[in-house]
């Protein structure tokens, strides 16, 4: 029996993957309702051909895109500085395909999924102690005391589960501020819409844009190192399209035109930690962590979600055949298995934001080393070619 602490993506995921393993599951969520904010997300074949395994590629089908390619062009001079084939040349190279979608469609069908087993999903139903002993794990809810062989909080940023586990602090804030916004392609001057993926590379900023939706929509993300902020722990502010734009005033002409174009943008800022230590982060005794509450990263690299999911096909791996008493064992092997991926992958995002947002020297060195090495710089085999352990 395994209780979920969380119903976001990565919940979600790992109910599918323990369901389809065979474990009586659980999903606690303390929102009256399962809904997923925020706009856009970028997936790899790494985690796309885990989406396949769990049957929910074909129910995407209308709401995903499939961008051709990746560019990466100069936010100053509007310059393409490298491109990375997707499409056709990904799924070749990798055996699986490069989607974009938002964040909601993805959390929408894995909620239809998880429905189609025999996973029980409660909301309103907040988890904030647990007690854990030799046998088991029980906490209360408003149904009273509950007794379950395995938690995992899959709780997120802010997650409970994590400190009480781990008593080590909030997540850092790593001064950088980011702006999202969505807006329908036909609202957009034909020059300006596109179904790829776009990287603009600035001073001290960098911005994203991909189409989702099924390419009507396109999703755009704008981020900025050293901007003022606020202490908010969440992602769905308000912002002001004046301000972003005079904080983008060097910009190109046609990085103007875009942020001209969206009236409404929203704001967040942006936390994480350091990259996990070892498998004791992820996993002591009965409970275990998974995605945004075991290892948050910036997302420079495109992969929380990602790591979250792959988290959740490695966690059913490691619990498949398992016994009550041997639980404890069997999460040890999955955090065994994950931690070090998941911080080679929090350090790369690390590596990518001072990269990105690169001033002086190094912005010059980056961007001759893209144009000299663009599709060898982008492509990540150790990444997108990932398959689950055995």
């Amino acid at each position: 029996k395994v209780a979920i602490v969380g119903g976001g993506i990565g919940g979600l995921a790992a109910a599918l993957a323990l369901s389809h393993n065979s474990c009586d599951v659980a999903v606690f969520e303390k929102a009256d309702e399962l809904t997923e904010i925020g706009a856009g997300i970028q997936l790899g074949p790494n985690v796309t051909r885990l989406l396949h395994d769990w049957g929910l590629t074909h129910t995407l089908r209308h709401v995903i895109s499939a961008p051709d390619r990746l560019q990466v062009r100069s936010a100053t001079t509007a310059s393409v500085l490298g491109e990375l084939r997707l499409g056709q040349a990904m799924t070749a190279r990798y055996g699986a395909p490069y989607f974009t979608l938002h964040r909601a469609d993805l959390h929408s069908a894995m909620l239809h999924a998880a429905k189609q087993t025999s996973a029980v999903v409660q909301t309103n139903c907040a988890i904030k102690n647990f007690q854990q002993s030799a046998q088991f794990v029980s906490f209360q809810t408003g149904h009273g005391s509950q007794n379950f062989d395995v938690l995992v909080g899959a709780d997120g940023l802010w997650s409970n589960t994590r400190q009480q586990l781990l008593n080590d602090g909030p997540p850092r804030r790593t001064g950088h501020l980011a702006f999202r916004a969505l807006i329908k392609q036909t609202d957009l001057p034909q020059q300006l819409r596109s179904q790829n993926v776009t990287a603009w590379l600035g001073r001290k900023m960098h911005a994203v844009q991909y189409p989702i939706r099924g390419g009507e929509w396109l999703n755009i993300v704008v981020f900025i190192h050293g901007a003022a902020q606020d202490d908010f722990q969440n992602w769905n502010h308000t912002a002001s399209a004046a301000d972003l734009s005079q904080q983008l005033s060097s910009c190109c002409t046609e990085m103007q035109d875009l942020l001209h174009a969206v009236h409404v943008w929203h704001r967040w800022v942006m936390h994480d930690r350091p990259p996990v230590q070892g498998a004791h982060q992820m996993s002591q005794g009965r409970v275990a962590l998974l995605g945004d509450a075991a290892h948050p990263m910036r997302p420079y690299l495109a992969q929380g979600a990602g790591m979250a999911i792959e988290d959740a096909a490695e966690l059913g791996l490691a619990l498949h055949g398992a016994t009550p008493q041997n639980a404890p064992a069997a999460l040890q092997h999955y955090a065994a298995n994950r931690w070090q991926r998941n911080a080679r992958v929090q350090a790369r995002a690390l590596r990518n934001g001072q990269i990105f947002h690169a001033t002086g020297p190094v912005c010059w060195g980056r961007d001759v080393a893209m144009k000299l090495m663009g599709e060898r710089l982008l492509d990540m085999p150790w990444l997108y070619g990932y398959s689950r352990t055995t």
